[in-house]
């Protein structure tokens, strides 16, 4: 196969690049020299295991905390497991001390409301002076948190969280003389101690009427689903998702995300700055995180609806689940073969058998993808609208795709051989990169509004967020009962 029999004009690509792609592409031979990108670990094929994979009913949840790691068993090759740290492990002593200290300083970020647990704060940080919104406790940030405190085994505390900020829910939300839907949850909130004295209480939350930006969270809702879910089938306690109050929390987030509009798309319509990544990073339209996240979340609502649910409801449910699948594999996927296809696009097609539906124009492909891209693997890219596509690798949308099932089988094999084809640039010597590549000079100027917390491998332009990427890796590469018992 050649890239390109007759290249559009104008198009710089280099010769060099386009016969490499080629020969990659003929010839299914091994590079020479391959990159040791995954240091000591292993990863074997059966380390990967979606949803769709497993018979999730036959799985019984462990009750102890338990070291997630890659081992390799003799006579067996690489295997993903589970299992206990023993004394004979001669680093079992320094992770069992950094462990410890890592519980102790969640342990420290513990918010308590009226004497009861009910999430931890963002960050415990006293030498910034005036704590800003970090001293808040954030419904995306307290996911891993709350993932750590149900395989500790203390559920109180999520229980708390999921029951108060369902309630939350419930207020009128105002921005100036503007009201927000009722199926919006707040992006954080915290305690406020009304009168010292008598020690009384309240919670204050903030649905983006005070948020840097004033941008209502897309994604709160969705996580809220998803840990109800987590929680549900880790204690398996069906009460909490089958009470009044989370029935309605579901029905209305979910209503709020499936309301009819003027979009021709399945996917849901975004303004920058919505979801995990908060600031202007070009992100705004119909982002993967938030389509990913989206799916999983349907998913999770349709085993928690109780029977009794409107019909209708449940059916609207079950054609936006088949219909964003749909979407995201057709016009998302990007693997060498659709880059080829994209790279020799007709503009300006006019047709319901049109090809380039968004009239992508091939000049518009940036030159990194063409060294990024290898032979072997494939993403879901960032964003899909008209004349536009992001090529941008996004972390978590990915991620989340393989936990939820949205890749299939192969195309889950295809994400974690990109994240080994491209291991230095991806992750180098620092955790998972939140996104990939960096903007810098006046592509950052124009796109992110000069924003000096994202300049180039910052934050979220090409930075990481530790926390939640590195969790999700973990869980990706080797089996989790609590993940895979999600759904």
């Amino acid at each position: 196969m050649v890239l390109c029999a007759e290249p559009p004009p104008k198009l710089k690509i280099p010769e060099s690049k386009i016969t490499e792609l080629a020969d990659d592409a003929c010839h299914d031979s091994p590079k020479l020299e391959r990159r040791t990108r995954m240091h000591h670990i292993e990863r074997h094929r059966s380390c990967v295991v979606t949803l769709s994979d497993m018979e999730l009913n036959d799985l019984q949840p462990r009750r102890l905390l338990q070291t997630l790691e890659v081992s390799k068993s003799p006579g067996t090759g690489s295997q993903c497991s589970l299992h206990e740290e023993t004394p004979t492990d001669t680093n079992a002593s320094h992770r069992r001390a950094i462990a410890d200290a890592a519980w102790e300083a969640l342990k420290r970020s513990i918010v308590y409301f009226r004497g009861q647990p009910i999430g931890t704060v963002a960050a415990i940080d006293k030498s910034q002076g005036a704590a800003l919104n970090y001293d808040q406790v954030f419904m995306r940030d307290f996911i891993p948190s709350a993932l750590a405190f149900l395989m500790k085994g203390e559920h109180l505390i999520v229980k708390n969280f999921l029951v108060e900020t369902a309630r939350l829910q419930s207020r009128e939300k105002m921005v100036d003389l503007f009201k927000l839907g009722q199926g919006v949850m707040p992006a954080s909130f915290k305690v406020h101690h009304r009168n010292p004295t008598l020690k009384t209480e309240s919670l204050l939350a903030d649905f983006g009427e005070t948020a840097i930006g004033r941008v209502a969270p897309v994604d709160s809702g969705l996580w809220w689903i998803i840990l109800l879910r987590a929680y549900t089938r880790w204690t398996g306690d069906n009460s909490l998702a089958e009470s009044p109050n989370c029935q309605r929390a579901m029905h209305l987030i979910l209503r709020l995300c499936l309301s009819e509009g003027c979009d021709t798309s399945p996917a849901l319509l975004c303004a920058d700055g919505c979801s995990m990544i908060d600031r202007r990073m070009g992100i705004y339209g119909y982002p993967i995180e938030i389509q990913a996240l989206f799916f999983m979340a349907m998913r999770c609502a349709l085993s928690m609806l109780k029977q009794d649910s409107d019909a209708d409801f449940v059916n609207h449910i079950t054609k936006r689940i088949q219909a964003l699948s749909y979407h995201l594999h057709s016009y998302y996927w990007l693997d060498f073969q659709r880059l080829n296809d994209i790279y020799r696009y007709k503009t300006e097609e006019y047709s319901q058998t049109a090809l380039n539906k968004f009239n992508v124009i091939p000049e518009s492909i940036p030159d990194w993808i063409f060294d990024f891209m290898p032979s072997r693997g494939g993403y879901f890219i960032g964003n899909v609208s008209p004349a536009r596509m992001d090529f941008r690798w996004f972390c978590l949308g990915n991620f989340i795709a393989i936990l939820s099932s949205l890749a299939t089988g192969e195309q889950a094999e295809a994400i974690l051989d990109l994240v080994e084809e491209r291991w230095e640039e991806l992750i180098g010597e620092m955790p998972l990169k939140i996104c990939y590549p960096a903007m810098e000079n006046q592509e950052w100027q124009i796109v992110t509004g000069c924003d000096p917390k994202n300049t180039r491998w910052s934050y979220h332009n090409g930075g990481s967020w530790p926390g939640t990427w590195q969790f999700n890796f973990r869980l990706v590469i080797c089996r989790s009962d609590l993940y895979f018992n999600c759904l």
